[in-house]
């Protein structure tokens, strides 16, 4: 055995998280979503956009939420979220006014449209017609949760925590909250999603 002819260890590929929207994009998104012709259209445009962004929630967790399941309590406003991860999302103060008005369109249907959530193109017409205006890149829903994660990580003092303490892997950030326990949903809307208003 001759240790130096061994070859080098090589770090194993990740992927790399997608590009957050600018904050101008996101007003962009939302504008478009507004100018959509159909009263249905521009709801369910905007909800897209504030599930997304506002919420965090991509795939099967976007495509599930129901009227119903957006909910105005604990001093700012929560998406219930459904099947295999279930959990209560607070939704970031900027999103509240088009998501509510959203919800309250839906009612009891689903927030993005269609009757069945388990149709995988659910979100496409909706992309489509935001897609393309005003210069604004083209709308990806894993884009809107890295902008989500990117305004919650900025809520959190992330960057300030990670760059004190040393730390430049998000690895050693799930090493360091095992066995903590997350706040109660009073909490987290408070820390993420509080309206300003009592």
């Amino acid at each position: 055995m001759v240790p130096q002819l061994y070859p080098a260890d090589v770090p194993l590929p990740r992927e790399r998280a997608k590009a957050p929207y600018s904050p101008a994009e996101i007003d962009g998104f939302l504008a478009l979503a507004d100018a959509q012709p159909a009263t249905g259209r521009r709801m369910r445009a905007a909800g897209l956009v504030c599930l997304g962004a506002g919420a965090g929630l991509i795939r099967a967790g976007l495509r599930d939420v129901r009227g119903r399941d957006v909910t105005a309590r604990s001093g700012g406003l929560v998406v219930a979220v459904r099947g295999s991860r279930p959990r209560t999302v607070p939704v970031l103060a900027r999103y509240h006014e088009p998501l509510l008005a959203a919800a309250r369109f839906a009612g009891a249907g689903l927030v993005c449209g269609g009757a069945d959530p388990g149709r995988r193109n659910l979100t496409n017409p909706l992309i489509t017609a935001l897609d393309g205006g005003a210069g604004l890149p083209r709308l990806d829903t894993s884009r809107l949760r890295a902008t989500w994660l990117r305004d919650c990580a900025e809520l959190l003092g992330l960057a300030t925590f990670m760059a004190a303490a040393g730390i430049s892997c998000s690895q050693r950030l799930g090493d360091l909250v095992t066995g903590l326990e997350p706040a109660g949903e009073a909490a987290a809307v408070l820390l993420l999603g509080a309206s300003g208003r009592p």
